[in-house]
């Protein structure tokens, strides 16, 4: 119904969408600032504070979205952020998800974060990035899903190109400037400026000029 309309009014009806969402989110006690635009719909799984949620200042969210936050899990979106459709962000635990301002996020991308996970300025990310700063415990003798979770925080530096399908696993730090290729693994470790990574597990293969 939305995209109808939207198509009929030749995309003009999203600014009035973006209003009416905009209120509902203020509404739940979520923070968001002047600019902000969105063609979908939010889901929200707040387990936490919604003030714990803060949306800059033209933000733009081309599509739906899932946000959600439990215990004192905080997701802060810095301003002029562009998102695409379907992404998921989870900020658990004391976590702190921040997404550095005029990042770009593809459709399909999930950042869960048990702890801190912490994204640069002026970022690309591709479609269906997998950014995840927890995993299961494998101890034998007990199931998996029953097992508690070990965590390592992430950082991403400025200016970092994470293209189609990147996974980044607990405690990588990548650098300012660095590329990952397609479907790379990248695991914990620190990952120098303005790098090149391709692989699983990703390594250096060369670095930008």
């Amino acid at each position: 119904m939305f995209d109808l309309l939207a198509l009929v009014t030749r995309k003009r009806y999203w600014r009035l969408h973006s209003l009416i969402i905009k209120g509902i989110l203020q509404s739940y006690g979520i923070n968001v600032g002047k600019g902000f635009y969105i063609e979908g719909t939010p889901k929200l799984k707040i387990a936490g504070k919604a003030s714990n949620i803060t949306i800059g200042n033209n933000v733009s969210i081309f599509g739906n979205i899932d946000i959600r936050n439990r215990e004192n899990g905080r997701i802060i979106i810095e301003d002029d952020v562009k998102i695409d459709n379907d992404c998921r962000f989870v900020a658990a635990n004391d976590a702190v998800l921040t997404i550095g301002k005029g990042t770009g996020i593809g459709p399909y991308c999930i950042l869960n974060c048990g702890v801190d996970v912490t994204i640069g300025r002026d970022c690309l990310i591709a479609h269906a990035v997998h950014i995840q700063s927890s995993e299961h415990s494998l101890k034998r003798g007990e199931l998996i899903k029953n097992q508690g979770h070990t965590y390592g925080k992430i950082t991403i530096g400025n200016d970092v190109w994470l293209a189609a399908n990147v996974t980044i696993m607990k405690g990588a730090e990548i650098g300012d400037g660095c590329v990952a290729g397609a479907k790379s693994l990248i695991r914990k470790g620190r990952y120098e400026e303005y790098s090149i990574l391709a692989g699983t597990p990703a390594r250096k293969i060369s670095e930008r000029q």
